[in-house]
């Protein structure tokens, strides 16, 4: 592995609506991959339907406190979330924030209010720059709130428009948006997330991309987490070494982890 200092901190286990592994069989293929800090942030997604929020963050917490025991001498294990959609019901993301003492909470975007997951959307169906100016102006209101940690996949729908349906989008006529997005998290001193999925999908490209993550360094943002998004074991890890080097291209000379809701600077090395 090229860097000695390893993390991933955007993961998934069977807790997970879409995982497919336990904690613990995360935290073992983690070890054996050379992984130095892992955080487990199932969905926890804040407009789902019908889903037991006590039962599930009961069982996720406790299954990734029983792992930090477990690999305490081989790995770093954090409590995360991922909290989906929070502003669409504040007092229940609250809520759920105040019931665990999380290490890591990400905060996503998944779907516009009252719509399905942008995964499942029909593109050919939708005017896609109202699409994404809606988005954005979602994500702004959740950087407003600011109950989280780290912003996750700030260009997520990409992933579908660009890869899947291979809709060409310019940024450039998002740029005062995304610009807005992310002067707050420097305000409220949040962390901008470098996912890593895209890289194996077919946008093939970071999430957000370079450029943006570039623009975050040259406004004064510090905290940059990093994450591969995986929901199998065998993705655990996947292009954290290219985010890495893309983070050192950007100007930064560390990542960022978070210990009881505190950044932690680590060197790139």
């Amino acid at each position: 592995m090229k860097y000695i200092n390893f993390a991933d901190f955007h993961t998934h286990s069977e807790h997970s609506f879409d995982g497919n592994h336990s904690v613990n069989s995360l935290c073992e293929f983690a070890v054996n991959k050379g992984i130095r800090y892992l955080a487990i942030t199932d969905h926890c997604e804040i407009d789902a339907k019908n889903f037991d929020f006590d039962i599930f963050c009961e069982n996720q917490y406790k299954d990734t406190n029983n792992a930090k025991a477990r690999f305490k001498a081989d790995l770093n294990v954090y409590n995360g979330i991922e909290l989906g959609q929070a502003v669409y019901n504040i007092p229940l993301a609250e809520k759920v924030l105040q019931n665990h003492n999380y290490d890591f909470v990400l905060g996503s975007i998944h779907n516009l209010e009252n719509m399905e997951d942008f995964y499942f959307l029909d593109y050919n169906n939708f005017d896609v720059m109202e699409l994404l100016n809606r988005y954005f102006d979602t994500v702004i209101k959740l950087c407003k709130w600011g109950n989280f940690d780290s912003l996750a996949h700030l260009t997520y729908p990409l992933r579908y428009i660009c890869g899947k349906y291979k809709i060409n989008v310019d940024l450039a006529d998002y740029s005062d948006k995304i610009d807005t997005i992310l002067k707050l998290l420097i305000k409220k001193d949040k962390a901008l997330e470098i996912n890593t999925s895209g890289l194996g999908m077919e946008i093939k490209d970071f999430l957000p991309n370079e450029e943006i993550i570039k623009r975050f360094k040259e406004f004064g943002g510090k905290y940059v987490t990093i994450g591969s998004d995986s929901h199998y074991k065998e993705k655990l890890g996947n292009y954290i070494e290219q985010g890495l080097d893309t983070l050192k291209k950007c100007g930064f000379d560390c990542f960022t982890i978070f210990e009881n809701r505190k950044p932690k600077l680590i060197e790139i090395k």
